[in-house]
């Protein structure tokens, strides 16, 4: 059984508009899976449903079901929700602004509700993330993007996930710094044994380090496989890592132009 399972599920906002259309996809314990797509596709709709965010929003699951170690969590309290393990790393670097790197971090213990252990997982973290160690009297707020998204996958790391939930980590940092920040998460997995779920436009940060993915259109999953079957997929290079064929890159409107105008003509 997988440690997550989702099938068939349907979200709506406030009852009317129809966001997730049927996706089914599943998180294998140990696992880093890539969710990938464009934005509007639903990415993020997906992981608020598994972490019971929707709430805030007046979003519901209204079909299907999500399974988390067997048990069924659509539309439950994300607090209990991230009690049992899930906790979502949310879009924008969401730091306490002004609090400083290790009174973000002791924040992020909360959940984990293990105070002996405080000293022990603040040494974890900076392990893997020696620069946190340098900034932990830092006020939040003065940090640059890249210090702030380590920051946030740090606090994660705090309430000791069994499966996180990351949402466009590699938005708006500089190439050097995804490469980074995906190694660490990399590590991460294989040492401390979390599984992730990855949101991502950036398909090739991704795809470097996750075993499986599904590519999602218009709130469906339109694609999955391996990580070696979507590098190799011909759509996925050319939507998704801007290559066409004999390597030359195209931006992403002149691809879907393309599409359209083929189906067009046939």
């Amino acid at each position: 059984m997988a440690l997550l399972e989702l099938s068939n599920v349907e979200v709506k906002y406030m009852d009317v508009i129809l966001v997730l259309r049927g996706v089914s996809l599943a998180v294998e314990e140990g696992s880093v899976v890539a969710l990938l797509g464009a934005n509007g596709a639903g990415k993020t709709t997906t992981l608020k449903a598994i972490s019971g965010l929707l709430k805030s929003e007046e979003g519901r699951v209204t079909d299907g079901t999500i399974v988390y170690q067997g048990e069924r969590i659509e539309n439950g309290d994300p607090e209990v929700i991230a009690r049992k393990g899930i906790i979502q790393i949310l879009e924008g670097r969401r730091v306490l602004e002004h609090l400083t790197v290790e009174e973000n971090l002791r924040a992020g213990a909360y959940i984990a509700g293990n105070g002996a252990r405080l000293r022990t997982d603040l040494d974890m973290v900076y392990t893997y993330f020696p620069k946190l160690k340098e900034l932990r009297d830092k006020t939040s707020g003065y940090l640059s993007g890249g210090e702030q998204q380590m920051l946030v996958v740090g606090r994660g790391l705090m309430a000791h996930p069994k499966l996180m939930l990351l949402d466009e980590a590699s938005l708006g940092l500089a190439p050097l710094l995804v490469e980074e920040i995906f190694q660490i998460l990399k590590t991460v997995n294989q040492e401390e044994k979390v599984s992730m779920l990855l949101v991502e436009q950036n398909a090739r940060a991704a795809l470097s380090i996750a075993q499986r993915g599904y590519v999602m259109e218009n709130g469906r999953i339109v694609l999955e496989g391996s990580t070696e079957e979507l590098k190799d997929n011909a759509d996925v290079k050319e939507f998704y890592m801007g290559l066409s064929a004999v390597g030359e890159k195209k931006s992403y409107r002149d691809v879907k132009h393309y599409r359209r105008r083929k189906r067009w003509l046939a």
